[in-house]
Order: C-alpha cells, then sequence, then structure tokens
C-alpha cells in the first residue's frame, strides 16, 4: 500500500486503536499505575530541598518538575517492542503482514489510539500542578505551547521509532527483551525521568545532551517548566528531531530486513 493510501486508512485504525484501549481499559490503568516513579521522586527530592535549594530547584521547584515529568511520562509512551517481541515469536505477525498496510502503521495506530485515554489521566495532573506551583507550572510564552506539542510528539516518536528498532531485533534473535530492558535502564538514568537532567555533573551532562533519552522526557518538560529561553530551546528541539530521523531510518531499515527473515508455521 502506498503512503498516501496509508495516510487515508490511519484515521480509520485510530478508531480502532480508541476502542482496543477503551476495551482493554484496566490494562491501561496498570500502566498508569506501574509509570508513578515521577511522583515518589517527587517526595525523595522535595524532602532535600527543604534543607536548600539544589541548583535552582526549590520544594515548588522539584514539585513542578515531577508533576510534568509524570504528564509527559503519559503521553509519550510506546509498547511496540513488547508487542513485535510476542506476535513474532508467537507466528501472530503473519495475520498483519497479510493486510495490505505495513504492521508499523498499525503499531503506531493502536499507541496513538489510547492518547485520549491518556488525557483523561494527564490533564488532571496537569491541573494540579497548577494549583499547587502556579503558572510557572505551564508555558509562560506564545511560543511556548506550540514548541510544547511538538516537543511531547517528539518523544513519542523517538519512544516508538526505539521500541520498533529493539522489537524487530527479535527477528535476528531467540528474544529482544532484554535489549529492551537495557534501554529502559538507560532512559532512567539519562532521561530527566528521575532527575533533572541539569544536575548531572558537566561531563555525564554533555552524554545526556547528545544521547536519544533526554529528548524523551527531559527536553518537554523543559519547554513546559519555562527552563530555557527560545533560541536553547529551538536547539534542543532540532537534536530531538534529528534523533527522529536517525532512528526512522535505522528502524526501518532493519524492518524491512527483519521481516524477510520471518517465516510462522501451524494452524
Amino acid at each position: 500500500m502506498s503512503l498516501r493510501n496509508a495516510a487515508r486508512a490511519f484515521p480509520t485504525m485510530l478508531r480502532i486503536g480508541f476502542s482496543e484501549a477503551l476495551a482493554y481499559r484496566a490494562e491501561l490503568l496498570i500502566w498508569v499505575v506501574s509509570t508513578t516513579m515521577p511522583l515518589i521522586m517527587m517526595a525523595l527530592w522535595t524532602a532535600v530541598a527543604r534543607e536548600a535549594p539544589v541548583g535552582r530547584y526549590g520544594t515548588q521547584g522539584f514539585v513542578g518538575y515531577f508533576l510534568a515529568t509524570f504528564v509527559v511520562r503519559q503521553l509519550t509512551g510506546s509498547w511496540a517492542a513488547w508487542q513485535i517481541n510476542f506476535e513474532v515469536r508467537q507466528g501472530t505477525l503473519a495475520m498483519r503482514l497479510l493486510r495490505p498496510i505495513s504492521p508499523l502503521w498499525a503499531y503506531a495506530a493502536e499507541n496513538l489510539g489510547a492518547m485520549p485515554m491518556r488525557l483523561l489521566v494527564a490533564v488532571p495532573v496537569a491541573l494540579l500542578s497548577v494549583a499547587a506551583v502556579g503558572r510557572e507550572a505551564v508555558p509562560q510564552t506564545a511560543w511556548g505551547w506550540p514548541v510544547l506539542v511538538l516537543a511531547i510528539f517528539g518523544g513519542w516518536l523517538i519512544t516508538f521509532l526505539a521500541n520498533v528498532a529493539i522489537g524487530t531485533m527479535v527477528f535476528f534473535m531467540e528474544s529482544s527483551q532484554k535489549l529492551m530492558d537495557v534501554w529502559l535502564v538507560l532512559f532512567f538514568v539519562f532521561s530527566g525521568y528521575m532527575y533533572p537532567v541539569e544536575l548531572f555533573p558537566p561531563l555525564l551532562r554533555t552524554a545526556a545532551d547528545w544521547l536519544p533519552f533526554r529528548y524523551q522526557i527531559g527536553l518537554p518538560v523543559e519547554v513546559m517548566t519555562g527552563a530555557h529561553g527560545l533560541a536553547e530551546t529551538l536547539g534542543l528541539l532540532g537534536r530531538q528531531w534529528l534523533w527522529i530521523l536517525v532512528l526512522a531510518v535505522f528502524s526501518f531499515t532493519l524492518w524491512r530486513r527483519g521481516v524477510r527473515r520471518f517465516a510462522a508455521y501451524g494452524g
């Protein structure tokens, strides 16, 4: 199917994805509960900041940062790696390959179709952050809002494409689950999920600036809390979309080569 026809079919696939998210809302709730680490870190860091500010973060600063982190995490999550790993090993990927559209479009639609359900969780937390911290919890400038939407979408794209690349490795090995575990460990360290990236020592911060993890969570959170001016934000946004381009080329190439190795047996 051509890209044009796939784009035409995508709205229908999104509606199917939303219906599935609605049907499996209990699983979605479990996933939300599993992403409450920012709330735990908020309690720890605010306790530390009661003695003295850490960097530019006082207690209010940490509350705003980690509530924003929780919100961004809900909107940038993806589970494509687990889906691909499971479907290749079970052979059920064969059913998707029989359809006249790439399975990657279906995985993307299923992830994005759950977005309304995720917003039901994210919006109240964002409002709670505004009530607790004030207007500093959301962008204060006219350019901040569209850049925030772009940064969140970019964060989701990096997460999804990395999931596709890692999940696709199951074509070349017994399971890609261990690779995903390694990715998640690096994500927890370098993304800003457990602490602001700016609190890193200079060497580690430089490394974080050039790795993709910061652009999944840290950048959208920094845009949301107004951590940077326009020029610095645009520079970071450029790096984010450069990573998206690199991961898109890598994951799609890997997928095409991997599918050639796929074989399913049985009835």
